[in-house]
């Protein structure tokens, strides 16, 4: 059974910091990458950033510079730093496993392969 659980998020005040981490099992890790979507309007998920299986990253523009993902040496976990946040950044952010990692997609489709649950980051002004 596939698994993706993320932890890390939180409310802070804007300027501040947080980590999340996603923990993946029950899948192939050098079939697929890793990253992180987060929920925008309605049910659309955009992508934050990822890692492909090849190590290509990918980080979606406003948060360039600002957020830094990594990966440990098995695969089986991703981190994403996030700093100098701001209230734009509040959102639901989802752990994924996928191979092409599509910019938006509506949340939990099967256009991508895998899912995590979501943990809420709130960021107040």
């Amino acid at each position: 059974q596939v698994q993706l659980v993320e932890s890390g998020g939180g409310s802070v005040q804007a300027g501040g910091s947080l980590r999340l981490s996603c923990i993946g099992s029950g899948f192939t890790f050098d079939d697929l990458g890793m990253g992180w979507y987060r929920q925008v309007a309605g049910n659309e998920c955009e992508l934050v950033s990822s890692i492909r299986r090849d190590g290509t990253v990918y980080y979606e523009e406003r948060v360039k510079g600002r957020f830094t993902i990594s990966q440990d040496n098995a695969k089986t976990t991703v981190y994403l730093q996030m700093n100098s946040l701001t209230p734009d950044d509040a959102a639901v952010y989802l752990c994924a496993a996928d191979l092409l990692f599509p910019r938006l997609a509506q949340c939990n489709a099967r256009r991508v392969h895998y899912w995590g649950r979501g943990t809420q980051v709130t960021v107040s002004s």
